[in-house]
């Protein structure tokens, strides 16, 4: 379905293109009505950044490598330092808290790294180490306090995970990039679920668990949206031949919206294409955000904020 030629395009440097991308719109014609910019979370290899709605920069922090982050509900940005190192800094720029895996429980001199992580109700965080292959949770003092080992067809220091979440009935939804798989595991380990991409030596980037019991992936190198419900079929798909002006390179992050639109990165893509796009249930693009000047063509959205905006997550 092509993109809407009505969307409007926002002032400044914010490149936003948006239509129709407020929280509380119940159907697709309400949101086709009206443009709303977001706060983004945006990063590269080099920074993250909060992205006002008028494109202006809110805060920046230099980093060395990045796949994950979030704004938390404190007001600190939880990120990567690098690839083994995960941080908290305030809106000061001071760092608050550090976990650096390759020095921590039992990690010393063993090949790894981190590509996502994330703070739980609790004030743990569960962090995920590449090579080591095993999901971690650490207290704010760093103490390992539970460790889940994973399943890997094709183990790899840089390609073990992706995008990793633990869901609110404490399983854990794990984006196998290497493996091409996503799999669920229980509090032991177990694999609970598994979802294998198509075709064969597909990669994958990140899924999350639907309200609804489906699971939302973003195929990364695929160059897809998929939705699946938990017997494995694709029940909504989103890909490049639904799109007409827009590039897809590689799908990052992916979220649903409360009003049922679906909102992802897109990762790769060159000048002139978008970092962020919003669709409606049929794939009408109403919302898009692109700033290949200041992130480059290597670009994760992190987030949208603040996380209210969000779907609950099952």
């Amino acid at each position: 379905m092509p993109t809407n030629p009505s969307a409007q395009s926002f002032p400044l440097a914010s490149h936003i293109k948006a239509l129709g991308c407020a929280a509380l719109l119940a159907t697709e014609a309400t949101a086709a009505q009206q443009g709303t910019p977001q706060r983004l979370l945006v990063a590269n290899q080099s920074k993250i950044a909060l992205i006002a709605p008028d494109g202006a920069i809110e805060r920046e922090v230099k980093v060395n490598g990045l796949h994950d982050g979030a704004l938390l509900p404190n007001g600190n940005i939880l990120c990567q330092a690098n690839w083994t190192k995960v941080m908290e800094v305030n809106p000061a720029g001071a760092i608050v808290w550090e976990y650096d895996a390759a020095k921590s429980n039992g990690n010393q001199g063993v090949p790894l790294e981190i590509h996502s992580f994330q703070r739980l109700e609790n004030g743990d965080t569960l962090i995920a180490e590449s090579g080591p292959g095993r999901l971690i949770e650490v207290d704010p003092q760093g103490k390992l306090k539970h460790t889940i080992p994973l399943t890997l067809d094709k183990p790899s220091k840089h390609r073990d995970t992706r995008l990793v979440r633990k869901t609110a009935q404490g399983t854990y939804l794990v984006a196998h990039e290497g493996d091409g798989k996503v799999r669920e595991y229980d509090h032991d380990g177990k694999v609970i679920w598994e979802y294998q991409m198509q075709p064969a030596g597909a990669l994958v980037f990140s899924a999350i668990r639907l309200a609804n019991g489906n699971t939302l992936i973003g195929s990364g190198h695929g160059k897809s949206v998929i939705e699946v419900n938990p017997q494995g079929q694709i029940v909504w798909k989103l890909s490049q031949e639904d799109l007409t002006d827009i590039k897809l390179a590689s799908v990052t992050r992916v979220e649903r919206l409360p009003n049922g639109n679906t909102r992802f990165g897109n990762c790769h893509a060159g000048p002139n294409m978008p970092l962020c796009i919003e669709v409606t249930p049929s794939k009408q693009v109403v919302w898009s955000y692109s700033d290949f000047e200041r992130f480059g063509n290597y670009t994760i959205l992190v987030d949208v904020v603040p996380p209210a905006e969000k779907a609950p997550l099952n």
